[in-house]
């Protein structure tokens, strides 16, 4: 589920969300329109989504498994297979 986040667009608002407020929300859910606290009218902030990072790490198996080739870096320039189909290596060469 995304976390989405919202901002008031009303001179009339609450210490919740003048600062702006986030909220933990299924895409399928009814847009948003009022704070849950004071009822102000809100919008929501577009905002970069969150894709980096220390999601669960694979597996040489898994990785395998679901088809994927993975390379680490053994040089400049020079990758060498760790998992999967492909070349051995791959140069810059």
């Amino acid at each position: 589920m995304p976390i989405y986040e919202f901002q008031t667009s009303s001179k009339k608002h609450c210490d919740y969300c003048e600062p702006g407020f986030e909220l933990l929300r299924k895409i399928s859910d009814p847009e948003l329109k009022n704070c849950p606290r004071c009822n102000a009218p809100v919008v929501r902030k577009i905002s970069a989504p969150n894709i980096g990072g220390s999601g669960p790490s694979l597996g040489t198996s898994e990785i395998e498994k679901h088809g994927f080739t993975q390379y680490k870096r053994a040089g400049k320039g020079v990758y060498e297979k760790t998992a999967g189909k492909g070349p051995k290596v791959i140069s810059d060469d």
